[in-house]
Formats: structure tokens, C-alpha cells, sequence
């Protein structure tokens, strides 16, 4: 983790972001999104089609970040996914949400692990080129649409990548949405794979979410509000987490907060599809 994020005396630095100004109202009203949809009639015998239409939406979401802005119904209709680069963003982005369900129970114990594992779903798992699955090493570049910020050099990807595992494995009281919210921005500030890196930044994050028990579900995909709110605003909140001012911090958590609202919103337009029988 960045240590503008980690400074200070407190042992549990992620639990010290949760009392910034506005995070508590950001994390109460994420909370209260998430019961209203669980709570919905139609998630107590068709959870599973809402699972599945989140992660598609999320899937596709989380695409249009990265330079792959398709229809859901595109997303929907295609089966090859091998073909222009947007073609294989939008695998990635759907690979990576059916792999992130498979990997809660490595995540508390092992992140880096789970780290590289996405890193290789992302990148078709061919195991072709060495430098997939690992963290970039010094002189290796990086392919990464939409985040144009300083890049770390590879020891200190390495050190942060150390500090924010020690993080996730010691656990701690901080909510889900700052934990979720600091594995992403700190994933997007390092980028430590040659590609894919917002593709698994905000897979990680979704990982947290669920793992968290705050959507256990994966009803709520954040990656969802992240496209709607759009690139920039995207971008402008990144740039609060790289400055680590109180403000800035607050301001991208409450940031991805919305994301998640937004995204439990999406769910819930789902569930009132399948209620009336249009979905």
C-alpha cells in the first residue's frame, strides 16, 4: 500500500480511513442499498439469474473502462471474444467475473496469489508469454488505457504489493467499501502486470466486496457505476486516491461508494425485470 495511504501510528491504517470526513455516510449508504436489494421478493428464489445478469453487466462495465465500450446486448450476443483488441478486452472483463467467485477462500490468505491467478485469466491463461502472471520486472513497460499517472518502478511495486497483502491477510475493522476501495486504487496506482491492470484492479475490488459478506451474492457490481459515472470522473477520483490527502482519499472512496450504488441500482432494475417476467 502507498504510504500516503499507510502513514501514521494506527495498526489498522485501512480502519483510520474509514473516520475521514464523509466515508462513514459514503459506507452507511452503501449499506443500506445493499439490504434494500437483498431484501427484494425476487432474490429469494431467482438469485442466481440476478448473479448471473450482474456479473454480464459488470463484465461489460468494467470493458468500457478500458477502452471497450460495447452494448450489453453486444456483450450478450457474442461467442469469440479472440478477435480485435476491444473483442478481447471484453473477454477479459468476463473471464475475470467468473473467476473472481472462485477465488474467495485464497484471497484472506494468499492475495498475491489470487493477484497473479487474475492477471492470467485476464490474459487468455496461455502461459505463453513469461511475463503473465507475475509483477512486471525493471524495464518491462506497460500496456494500461485510461490510467496515465507516474509509474513505480518494479521494487517499489514490489514493496507496495507486500505492504497491501500484509493488509489484506491481517484483516482488520475497516468497512468493505474502504478495503475495496484501497486494493483498487492502489492496484491501478502500481499496475503491476504488464496489462489487464484496471481489468484486475476492479475484479480484486469485487473480490473484497463478496469475500467481505457485504454482497455475497455478487449482486452489485460496482464496475456498473464506475461506466456510468464515466472515464473522467473515474480518472479525476483516481487522482484523489494518487495525492493521499484526507480530502482526496475521502472523495474516491465516496467515489466507488456511489460506483456500488449505482451498481446495486442496475440489480435492481433486474429484479423488477424478472418480477414482471420481462427478463
Amino acid at each position: 500500500m502507498s504510504t500516503h495511504a499507510s502513514s501514521g501510528p494506527s495498526a489498522d491504517p485501512l480502519a483510520a480511513l474509514g473516520s475521514l470526513p464523509g466515508v462513514a455516510d459514503s459506507v452507511d449508504s452503501v449499506r443500506k442499498a445493499v439490504d434494500r436489494v437483498y431484501g427484494h421478493r425476487v432474490m429469494r428464489r431467482r438469485s442466481n439469474e440476478v448473479t448471473a445478469e450482474a456479473a454480464l453487466r459488470g463484465a461489460r462495465g468494467s470493458a468500457a473502462l478500458s477502452g471497450a465500450d460495447w452494448a450489453l446486448e453486444e456483450v450478450r450476443r457474442r461467442t469469440d471474444f479472440s478477435g480485435e483488441p476491444e473483442a478481447r478486452t471484453v473477454g477479459a472483463a468476463l473471464r475475470l467475473t467468473a473467476e473472481a467467485g472462485q477465488l474467495l477462500s485464497i484471497w484472506r490468505q494468499s492475495p498475491l496469489r489470487v493477484l497473479a491467478r487474475l492477471h492470467l485469466v485476464a490474459a487468455g491463461g496461455t502461459g505463453d508469454d513469461a511475463t503473465v502472471g507475475r509483477p512486471r520486472l525493471a524495464g518491462e513497460s506497460v500496456d494500461e488505457p485510461l490510467i496515465e499517472s507516474a509509474l513505480p518502478d518494479a521494487d517499489e511495486v514490489s514493496v507496495r504489493l507486500e505492504q497491501l497483502a500484509g493488509l489484506i491477510v491481517t484483516g482488520g475493522s475497516a468497512p468493505a467499501l474502504v478495503t475495496a476501495a484501497v486494493v483498487h486504487g492502489e492496484l491501478l496506482a502500481l499496475r503491476p502486470f504488464g496489462s489487464h491492470n484496471g481489468l484486475v484492479a476492479r475484479a480484486a475490488a469485487r473480490i473484497v466486496l463478496i469475500g467481505s459478506g457485504l454482497d455475497p451474492k455478487s449482486i452489485c457490481p460496482a464496475e456498473v457505476g464506475h461506466a456510468e459515472l464515466g472515464r473522467a470522473a473515474y480518472t479525476a477520483a483516481f487522482g484523489g486516491y494518487l495525492a493521499g490527502t484526507p480530502e482526496g482519499m475521502a472523495e474516491w472512496i465516496a467515489h466507488c461508494g456511489r460506483s456500488v450504488e449505482l451498481g446495486v441500482r442496475e440489480s435492481t432494475a433486474v429484479c423488477e425485470a424478472l418480477q414482471r417476467g420481462a427478463a
